[in-house]
Parts: C-alpha cells; sequence; structure tokens
C-alpha cells in the first residue's frame, strides 16, 4: 500500500480577513474532496489572512495511479486558484 501526500502553499493577497481566507479553503476543500475522494486538511499558521497550507492525501495499491490522481488534484487546484498556489511537493509514503 502506498500513501501520496500533496503539500499545497497559498497565497491570498486579496484575503482581508480570516473569515475570506476560510471562504477560499473551504470552496478549495470541499471541491477536492467531491471530484477525487481525497483527505484534506488544513496545515500550519491558520491565523494568518493572507496564506495557507492545504496537504491532500490518498493512498492506493498502485504508486502510478496515485501520481496521476495527485498530478490532477494539483491541476484542479491552480484551475480554481490560479497564481495564488504558490508552491507544491509531492511525498509518497
Amino acid at each position: 500500500m502506498r500513501v501520496g501526500v500533496l503539500r499545497l502553499e497559498i497565497r491570498l493577497p486579496y484575503s482581508h480577513s480570516l473569515k475570506e481566507r476560510r471562504a477560499v479553503l473551504r470552496k478549495m476543500r470541499d471541491r477536492l474532496r467531491s471530484r477525487f475522494n481525497v483527505a484534506v486538511a488544513e496545515l500550519d499558521a491558520r491565523d494568518v489572512w493572507q496564506s495557507a497550507t492545504l496537504g491532500v492525501v490518498s493512498i492506493s495499491d498502485s504508486q502510478p495511479l496515485l501520481e496521476a490522481l495527485l498530478q490532477e488534484v494539483l491541476r484542479e487546484s491552480e484551475k480554481l486558484l490560479g497564481d495564488d498556489v504558490a508552491s507544491y511537493t509531492f511525498d509518497y509514503l
């Protein structure tokens, strides 16, 4: 069994409150969960308005399938947020 982790660093320069930040992250989290059946959690500094880190996790018996899924998740994230996705990393366990 393989575990894949996608870590997304997100910049939200237009966010002026935690409420605005939470709305963006909630939309992103709900969309990824429903479309890809992955676990999504907010990581790190939860009280900073203009940045966020999301962790996306999935498991599979097939590493290539897992890699393809997380690439799709990344593409969808970039489609939703555009240049607000500042960086990302993939890890496989």
